[in-house]
């Protein structure tokens, strides 16, 4: 069967009823498979994704018409576009999660009591993970890979923009599935891009679904959060800093603020902020705006960065809480490591902060003062992905107080249970 088999389609609703139910009867089957059947199925995916290159990439063309005649940006255009590279990563990563160890069953931590009963903390799957994600079509297999992975069943909802090759890639992810001998109803996308799908899915699909992703824009995870009646792992915005530290080496410095902006503006590990300390500013901040504005990048600057470059724009109190996802960035001078973790604690958005320095104390001090899920020392904040954590790809990257914070991986798909084992005991 395909990702859009025969269902009964009265409506929308009785559709995503139906769907919640199979999911759910696939994830207490999923619960309960072996390491080596999920393994296979996850290398099965890998190989028929390969050998479906071309048919995505063709209907990846469509998609992308589609979004052009829209008038979609080019932010957006790049995050929706998968050529033949893109596929070959998709199919790694299925092989990375394929590799990685089963977390389903490990025992985190184990116990005896004085009355002889033995304590056992164990990793079970959440169950059903709904993921509703807009322009990337790569989600569907990263996220279909570590739900599988980690014993989860997943219903999949993917934007009107992406319909076309996550519906190809689905159908493969579905056949890969029987061939294993897994359930197939284990990865469902949804085959309908009628919004209303998605009010179902944050209802809960009458208690079928355990957790909700949402991968996309402002506008969609803002909903999601809103309306959600059960968990959601997410982050709403990406105003990712790079501190340039008093003691940091320049060509390093300049190595990384490059990266961590102007390798893909429009992810959101991208680096929206440029904040350097005043005494590095007399070396550091000219070469850096000068390098940052020669890329093709805008500087938005308090009246320091100005100084520095007659190119600068002035900046306004909009800018510094900013996630523009476009080639702009915002620049300060501060007055030292206690001023720029001020500034990131106010204006930033708790997901991927970097410090650069030489100063092994300062940066020790940065990573664990600045609240946030991911804190780098000298590296880009681009590394703010699980598929550079190890992780074979990641559902998506959450900023909450949940267990899953930062990338979203297989283990973070996992809750716990214990198992308590007795000898006849009785409390008194």
């Amino acid at each position: 069967m395909s990702a859009v088999a025969d269902r009964p389609e009265a409506s929308i609703e009785p559709m995503m009823l139906y769907m919640g139910r199979r999911a759910r009867e696939a994830a207490r089957e999923l619960a309960l498979a072996s390491a080596e059947a999920k393994n296979a199925a996850l290398t099965l995916m890998a190989e028929r994704i390969e050998s479906a290159a071309a048919k995505i990439v063709e209907a990846n063309a469509q998609d992308l018409d589609a979004a052009r005649v829209k008038g979609r940006d080019a932010a957006f255009l790049d995050r929706l576009a998968v050529k033949e590279s893109g596929v070959a990563s998709m199919a790694k990563g299925l092989r990375e999660i394929a590799a990685l160890p089963d977390p389903v069953g490990q025992v985190m931590a184990r116990w005896t009591r004085p009355n002889g009963l033995e304590i056992s903390r164990v990793r079970v799957p959440l169950g059903v993970v709904g993921i509703i994600y807009e322009s990337r079509p790569n989600v569907t297999a990263d996220a279909a890979g570590l739900c599988l992975k980690s014993g989860n069943a997943a219903i999949l909802r993917s934007g009107s923009e992406s319909f076309l090759t996550s519906l190809v890639i689905a159908n493969v992810l579905n056949e890969s599935l029987v061939a294993a001998g897994l359930p197939e109803a284990a990865i469902q996308l949804v085959p309908t891009v009628d919004r209303s799908a998605v009010g179902f899915m944050l209802a809960g699909l009458g208690g079928a679904i355990d957790v909700i992703v949402p991968r996309g824009g402002k506008d969609l995870v803002g909903r999601v959060q809103t309306e959600a009646r059960l968990p959601v792992f997410a982050h709403l915005e990406g105003v990712c800093h790079v501190y340039v530290h008093g003691k940091a080496d320049l060509e390093m410095a300049k190595k990384i603020v490059l990266n961590a902006k102007m390798r893909r503006t429009g992810v959101c590990g991208a680096a929206e902020t440029l904040l350097v300390d005043r005494a590095a500013a007399p070396t550091h901040l000219t070469p850096l705006v000068k390098m940052l504005i020669e890329a093709g990048c805008e500087v938005r600057g308090d009246k320091a960065t100005q100084a520095a470059d007659p190119r600068v724009k002035p900046a306004s109190e909009d800018d510094w809480p900013k996630e523009y996802l476009d080639a702009i960035i915002a620049a300060k001078v501060v007055d030292g490591l206690d001023e720029a973790i001020a500034h990131i604690a106010r204006y930033g958005s708790q997901h991927t902060d970097a410090i650069v320095t030489e100063d092994r104390g300062a940066a020790e001090q940065f990573l664990a003062r600045v609240d946030s899920a991911i804190v780098l020392h000298n590296a880009s904040t681009q590394f703010a992905d699980g598929g550079e954590f190890g992780m074979g790809g990641e559902i998506g990257i959450a900023t909450g107080r949940f267990h899953a914070r930062g990338p979203v991986g297989v283990e973070q798909l996992t809750i716990f249970k214990y198992a308590v084992r007795g000898k006849g005991q009785t409390r008194p």
